[in-house]
C-alpha cells in the first residue's frame, strides 16, 4: 500500500473536478475506537467536514457500517447521506430504505445464541453481546488479554452447529466476533448495489468511488472495487486489498479536508503535503 499524503499526482489526476461516490466506515476510521463502542463519537471538525462535503453536489457519501442502521443515523445526524448497517443489511437514505429479509428460524437462533452466551461468558469481565436485530456481536475489547483465548473458544462451541448447518455466518473484526444471516452480503456487495443503483436512476456513469475504512470487514470492499477507483485503509500499513493508507482518524479528517481542496482544483494544502 502506498500513503496517500504522497500520492499528490495520482489523487489529483483521478479525483480533482470529478464528481465522487465516498464510502466511509464508522468506528475506527470517522470515529476513533474506543473502549466502549457506545462511546465511539465523531470528532467536531470531521462532522463539519462531512456536513459540507454532504451539501456539495460533487460529492455523494454513504457510510457503511457494522452498527445497526438506527445506531449510525443518531450519532450522525445527516439527513441527506446514505446509512447502511450491519454490513449492508439495512440501508436508509433519501428514497433509500431497505432492510434484508430474514426467517423467523433465523432470528430464534440468534436469540438462542445471545442466551446461551450471556450465560456462559457472564464470570468473564469486560465481554458483553450486543444484539443488533439482525446480528450479534460479541465484543471482548476491555476483557484482560488472558481470557481472551477462553472467549473466543466458547463463543465457537456455542455457534459450531448453527455454522456448520449453514443456519448462521460468522466473521472476526476487530476485537469482535460476529453472527450474520447465512447468506451472501457484505460491504463490498452494499458498494456495487449502490453504485449500480446510482448509474441506474442518474443515467451517469462518471462518478468516483472513494472508500475508506479499517476493519476486516472493510476487506470485501477493497477487494470488489480493486482498481475502480480508491480504496484506503486506516491503521499501520498491513497486508490489504486496499491501495492506498492513512494512519489513523486523525488523517481520515485530513483527507476529507483534501478530497474537497482537489475537487475544486486548487492546489494549496495539498495531499502531497505532509
Amino acid at each position: 500500500m502506498k500513503y496517500v499524503f504522497k500520492q499528490r499526482d495520482t489523487f489529483k489526476k483521478a479525483l480533482g473536478g470529478k464528481r465522487v461516490y465516498l464510502f466511509l466506515d464508522y468506528d475506527g476510521t470517522l470515529a476513533p475506537i474506543v473502549e466502549k463502542p457506545s462511546q465511539a463519537t465523531v470528532p467536531r471538525k470531521t462532522m463539519r467536514l462531512l456536513e459540507a462535503l454532504a451539501e456539495n453536489q460533487n460529492f455523494k457519501i454513504a457510510v457503511i457500517s457494522g452498527r445497526a442502521v438506527e445506531d449510525v443515523k443518531k450519532r450522525l445526524g445527516l439527513p441527506n447521506i446514505i446509512y447502511s448497517g450491519n454490513h449492508g443489511l439495512e440501508i436508509w437514505g433519501p428514497r433509500l430504505r431497505f432492510t434484508s429479509p430474514v426467517t423467523l428460524r433465523y432470528k430464534k437462533i440468534l436469540e438462542q445464541i445471545k442466551n446461551a452466551l450471556c450465560l456462559k461468558l457472564s464470570s468473564i469481565p469486560g465481554v458483553f453481546v450486543e444484539d443488533k436485530g439482525l446480528s450479534l456481536s460479541l465484543h471482548f475489547r476491555q476483557a484482560d488479554r488472558k481470557d481472551v483465548s477462553a472467549v473466543k473458544t466458547i463463543f465457537h462451541e456455542t455457534v459450531i452447529l448453527h455454522y456448520v448447518r449453514n443456519k448462521i455466518k460468522i466473521r472476526e473484526g476487530k476485537e469482535v466476533l460476529e453472527i450474520r444471516p447465512p447468506f451472501e452480503w457484505n460491504k463490498g456487495k452494499v458498494v456495487l448495489w449502490l453504485l449500480a443503483r446510482h448509474k441506474f436512476y442518474k443515467k451517469q456513469d462518471d462518478i468516483v468511488p472513494v472508500y475508506i475504512g479499517d476493519d476486516e470487514t472493510d476487506e470485501d470492499a477493497f477487494q470488489a472495487l480493486g482498481s475502480r477507483g480508491l480504496t484506503i485503509f486506516v491503521g499501520e500499513p498491513k497486508q490489504s486489498c486496499a491501495r492506498y493508507y492513512v494512519k489513523d482518524p486523525v488523517e481520515v479528517t485530513r483527507l476529507l479536508e483534501e478530497l474537497a481542496v482537489l475537487q475544486r482544483g486548487e492546489d494549496h494544502g495539498s495531499i502531497a503535503k505532509s
